[in-house]
């Protein structure tokens, strides 16, 4: 089986943020950079299937020279080789411009099983993997939780709301988009990392590819949200308190 995994470099998660002038993006100079959660749990599902199943598993990911570290740590971990869509201003693209790039990329590979993590750390938009799929023309499904190889195609375990799970099957070749949670990703072994060394990482100029477009989405600003503390006392008896409390955590805190 023939898998492509598209991973994504995002800024660490304790990194002190500090956007750039214009309010567009982040001051990437004075911060480190790692795997994105869930794309780390795609490569892991792709490499189990691979040890199972056998074949060949591919890691593609886009953006800046500073990418390629995500893609030697894939390497490191078991993946055969690397594609990097190679654009400094990849955070300026939308998620239909991202997926047409990707698939551009990755149409000539005709993987059997296409992986991406569920949404990105960073920007977290959740679509980028259902608009490749469609692109490509591909059946697809998301919130993946497990994944059973069943004849010549797949049965998937998926993520509801409230705790449910639904079994479905889809034949392949397919795109997934998987769940934190689904497995426990590896570590690179030190034998993995002196190999990746060794294994080819292709470069592809993301204005080579054709793939440009009006932008259907667009974001005017990001800024750090500023965080305030109120105390509030609720007063009357122990059935308004509650009453009034349950209340203000569904509207207010919105955690209900």
């Amino acid at each position: 089986m023939k898998i492509g995994v598209c991973i994504k470099q995002v800024p660490a998660k304790d990194a002190p943020l500090a956007i750039v002038e214009g309010s567009t993006w982040i001051r990437e100079a004075d911060i480190g950079f790692e795997t994105n959660e869930a794309d780390s749990f795609a490569l892991e599902e792709a490499l189990r299937l691979k040890e199972k199943h056998g074949g060949e598993v591919v890691a593609i990911s886009m953006g800046p020279e500073r990418s390629k570290q995500t893609i030697k740590e894939a390497l490191a971990k078991g993946a055969q080789r690397g594609i990097h869509v190679l654009d400094a201003e990849f955070f300026k693209l939308d998620p239909l411009t991202s997926a047409r790039s990707f698939a551009a990329a990755l149409e000539p590979e005709n993987f059997d099983l296409i992986l991406t993590g569920l949404q990105s750390d960073d920007q977290g938009f959740g679509q980028t993997g259902v608009l490749l799929a469609e692109l490509l023309g591909r059946p697809h499904a998301t919130i993946i939780m497990a994944i059973e190889v069943v004849g010549s195609g797949l049965k998937l375990k998926r993520e509801l709301e409230a705790g449910w799970f639904q079994w479905v099957e889809v034949p392949l070749p397919a795109l997934l988009t998987i769940q934190s949670g689904i497995n426990r990703p590896r570590y690179a072994t030190l034998k993995g990392i002196m190999d990746a060394k060794k294994k080819e990482i292709r470069t592809i100029e993301r204005a080579t590819l054709g793939a440009s477009g009006a932008p259907t989405q667009q974001v005017q600003r990001i800024y750090v949200p500023q965080k305030s503390k109120r105390t509030e006392f609720i007063t009357g008896s122990p059935k308004e308190v509650a009453a009034k409390l349950i209340e203000k955590l569904r509207h207010e805190a919105r955690v209900l």
